[in-house]
């Protein structure tokens, strides 16, 4: 199918034209339109529009580098009512099917919509693209990257989202299943309470590690983030390479998360762990930018990059979020795992209550059955506070 063509539904009295996006002009339409969504939804939280638009240029975004993306308009009567992404990430299809991708996996992301039979007419020509670039099923929503907002939120409404977590409406749930869409993994997120010391049983796992002298663990060093960033990745990648879904971040990914987090992560709030000199361990934590953006809006202009510079300086919180935490693969299902991710969790609770006025931390997203993850959180007695689906489809 050209990139000028496009896709008619007759659902409604009136067409519902899809509309491919094919230049900068109507990048910020697509833009355009997940902003007024997210404006509509209860307790959404508006993002910055320089980031929203940066994620769908491929010149900027290093995803598209092994991705073959195609946006989409919905317009009804020539007024724009909807969007939508199709992608393919070449990186998945090498992944093999058990770990939830594989050959013939496309993707849908990006997934806003005025009423159901929009939503219908964009989920319709999302996996008719993918039918025509081969793809034999349809994985979403993720939008776009496994590493940028996967899943749909259906549970956690109630609250806004932490820093670099979705938040869609509820009744998106019942227009993907009534496509035809099932459940293919749960990801969930646990609120763990910083404010009050952590249970007898880790106290005396963070005093076992402590007292090991193999084990060093340091803040990440701004001054080389660059450094630090690869070395965390490199973990990460070996850590988490037979979790579902894993796409090993590339060169390029890597350069690109170091340029995005150096400005707003806190190195007492990012540690690595050395066993006898190696780096085997990693935690990063975020404060939440989220509760910046909700009060300027998501506006820079005319005083919210003043605001936000000032937050930098001196962040408060009332809560933040482990985006990313990993152990490097050898000690899975030792004693040395555990140790190494309770002394990283029980230093930086500790930082962030006393220093940064943190109340709640929130791990997440954690896989439905990734066991040891769960494990630390249950321990920690933490609960669930947001659950995402991402569901799948035949072609």
């Amino acid at each position: 199918m050209n990139n000028d063509s496009l896709w008619v539904m007759n659902l409604t009295d009136q067409k519902i034209v899809i509309a491919p996006v094919i230049n900068k002009a109507q990048r910020k339409i697509f833009v355009t339109i997940g902003q007024r969504f997210s404006a509509a939804t209860p307790n959404s939280v508006p993002q910055l529009r320089s980031e929203l638009l940066e994620l769908v240029n491929p010149a900027k975004n290093p995803f598209f580098g092994h991705a073959r993306v195609q946006l989409m308009i919905a317009y009804r009567g020539g007024e724009p009512v909807g969007r939508i992404s199709a992608h393919i990430d070449e990186l998945a299809l090498e992944l093999p099917p058990a770990q939830g991708f594989g050959p013939g996996a496309g993707m849908f992301g990006y997934f806003d919509a005025e009423d159901e039979d929009v939503g219908k007419a964009l989920m319709s020509a999302a996996e008719d693209w993918l039918r025509r670039q081969g793809m034999t099923r349809s994985l979403g929503p993720i939008s776009m990257s496994i590493w940028e907002e996967p899943g749909l939120l259906t549970r956690g409404h109630d609250k806004p989202p932490v820093i670099m977590m979705g938040h869609d409406p509820a009744h998106y749930q019942a227009w993907i299943e009534a496509n035809d869409y099932k459940p293919a993994k749960k990801l969930v997120t646990y609120d763990i309470d910083v404010s009050q010391p952590f249970p007898p049983i880790v106290q005396r796992i963070v005093q076992s590690a402590k007292r090991n002298p193999k084990i060093r663990m340091r803040n990440a060093d701004k001054s080389v983030f660059g450094q630090e960033v690869r070395i965390i990745l490199e973990i990460l990648n070996d850590a988490w390479s037979d979790n579902w879904g894993f796409i090993p971040f590339t060169e390029q990914e890597i350069e690109y998360a170091a340029k995005k987090l150096k400005p707003i992560v806190l190195p007492e709030l990012v540690k690595i762990v050395e066993l006898d000199g190696v780096p085997s361990a990693f935690i990063i934590t975020l404060p939440d930018l989220n509760e910046v953006l909700s009060a300027i809006g998501g506006k820079l202009l005319p005083f919210g990059w003043f605001k936000i510079l000032r937050w930098l300086r001196k962040p408060r919180s009332r809560q933040l979020r482990v985006p990313l935490m990993g152990v490097l693969k050898e000690y899975h299902s030792t004693r040395m795992a555990s140790q190494l991710a309770f002394l990283m969790i029980d230093e930086i609770g500790r930082t962030a209550f006393e220093e940064f006025g943190v109340k709640t931390g929130e791990i997440g997203w954690v896989l439905e059955d990734n066991k040891g993850m769960i494990s630390i959180a249950e321990t920690l007695d933490g609960e669930i506070s947001r659950e995402y689906l991402i569901y799948e489809k035949s072609l």
